[in-house]
């Protein structure tokens, strides 16, 4: 993947929470949708999907719509509806944008592989996750709520961002870290207190 993408996403993702005023986890995804005025609409109403499908957005009536599976787990389902708002805020020049149970991560159309890391730096942003000093799946997927499988994705990055000492280097990481400074040292207290207590 060319580096000027990566940046692009993980930067709109970054633009995101700033301009929804997000400032906790988990993050708030419904909320965003509201502001954007984006219609989220639960697949049992409209049966949309297709059995292999888990969301898709598309464009109708001057309105983005994103459908997305409310059989799955809410876990799922906050990833679903990122991943379709990242085809939006990415600016995808999608006339329908469908989010399948593809595994494979490099089978995916190279659209489907910016949702997805749009989504995850979106539910989990790398200077918060490194300000709770949350290293593992688990913490990962509770604090995030999101499924381990994403979860699981987002740890291995992060061990290379920890490694690196990679963390506040944009002034635009600056401005979300900022944004969360009085969540982080709320729950960094409890983080810490909890870990005492379980040596």
């Amino acid at each position: 993947m060319y580096y000027g993408a990566y940046k692009n996403l993980r930067n709109s993702a970054w633009h995101c929470l700033l301009e929804f005023g997000i400032a906790q986890l988990p993050v708030d995804i419904r909320a965003i949708a509201k502001q954007a005025g984006i219609h989220l609409v639960q697949n049992s109403t409209v049966q949309e999907l297709l059995p292999t499908e888990r969301g898709k957005s598309f464009f109708y009536n001057n309105q983005w719509i994103i459908v997305y599976d409310d059989r799955n787990e809410t876990t799922a389902s906050r990833y679903t509806i990122a991943h379709e708002l990242g085809h939006i805020f990415l600016g995808h020049e999608l006339q329908h944008a469908r989010y399948s149970e593809t595994q494979v991560f490099h089978k995916k159309p190279q659209a489907e592989q910016y949702a997805d890391r749009f989504a995850l730096r979106l539910l989990c942003p790398a200077c918060v996750l490194w300000g709770l000093d949350l290293r593992t799946t688990d913490e990962i997927a509770t604090y995030c709520r999101i499924e381990k499988e994403q979860a699981e994705l987002r740890a291995k990055r992060m061990k290379l961002l920890y490694d690196r000492q990679k963390f506040l280097t944009s002034e635009l990481e600056q401005k979300v870290f900022e944004n969360f400074q009085e969540y982080i040292q709320r729950e960094r207290f409890r983080i810490e207190s909890k870990r005492l207590a379980m040596k």
